[in-house]
């Protein structure tokens, strides 16, 4: 993989008002614009995988490869870091879209279920399994039929089609529940010009990295306001506070052995969250509020 062959895009379902607070959070600078109606797409404005080199077959850097300078993690482990760290911090599902001139696919993400996702070769032969597309249409509430079917037409041999129409045929399908991306923001293309495209359009804005007090202070208002979930206290709460900080703390160990910042911020997120909630929780609780819970 080379950096002009590598490219990225994050599909969220949600409108930029509701995506440009989250995307703060990201270790990324990002461009953002609408892409249909209730969707939002963001574009990286850096190639955090612009160094990748050699892995094995377990997605470390193979003997030889320096540990900093020539290795790096591949765009589908960046992005889908990305992605979950979106979607745990957000009521709304994100679907990373990668490509790297070997290998392009897809990673939904949606609240703190497992990422499902989809991985072609660069020839077009599908290689994962078929429920993943069914898991997504799902958590993306397609239609259980007919989209399903075309989902899964994805997944059968298909000589004239490479692994860019195989994400093409996808968006196809996305675009009857609203995806319209806009011009430019093609699978394929490479980074540089995709961040082109969408500086282009008449609509875009440039999301920055919150500063730590920021993030902080984001958290607190995404617990403040029920957000990403319903706002409740008592046993409700704390149980699902205590689900976060539970998932969120070993996710960013993880994250830190591989070096992965999408990762790592993702289990940050959920960390922060969760102990945020458990506060709210215990401060409500002693002005009265403990013990119920609303919708």
């Amino acid at each position: 993989m080379t950096a002009t062959s590598a490219g990225a895009l994050l599909l969220c379902r949600a409108g930029p008002g509701s995506v440009r607070p989250v995307a703060r959070l990201l270790p990324e600078r990002m461009l953002l614009v609408p892409a249909g109606a209730g969707w939002s797409v963001l574009v990286p404005e850096g190639k955090p995988w612009r160094k990748a080199g050699r892995e094995d077959h377990r997605g470390t850097p193979a003997a030889g490869d320096p540990p900093d300078e020539g290795s790096a993690e591949p765009v589908d482990r960046v992005v889908g870091g990305w992605a979950t760290a979106l979607a745990v911090g957000s009521t709304w599902p994100v679907l990373a879209l990668w490509w790297d001139g070997d290998r392009s696919g897809y990673t939904l993400a949606a609240g703190f279920r497992r990422p499902a996702g989809y991985t072609w070769l660069a020839d077009g032969t599908p290689a994962a399994e078929e429920e993943a597309m069914r898991t997504s249409a799902a958590r993306l509430g397609l239609d259980p039929v007919l989209d399903v079917q075309a989902l899964e037409a994805l997944t059968r041999p298909d000589p004239e089609a490479d692994a860019d129409a195989r994400l093409r045929g996808l968006l196809a399908v996305l675009a009857r529940a609203g995806v319209a991306l806009p011009p430019g923001l093609t699978p394929g293309e490479p980074a540089d010009r995709l961040r082109s495209a969408a500086g282009a359009h008449p609509e875009a804005e440039q999301v920055e990295r919150a500063g730590r007090r920021d993030a902080v202070r984001m958290g607190l208002d995404a617990v403040e306001s029920g957000s990403p979930g319903p706002r409740v206290l008592g046993p409700r709460a704390r149980a699902v506070a205590t689900a976060q900080v539970a998932t969120g703390l070993p996710l960013a160990l993880w994250g830190v052995r591989r070096r992965s910042g999408g990762w790592v911020t993702a289990g940050l997120i959920l960390l922060v969250q969760g102990v945020l909630r458990l506060a709210h929780n215990r401060i409500r609780g002693a002005d009265g509020g403990g013990g119920s819970s609303g919708g």
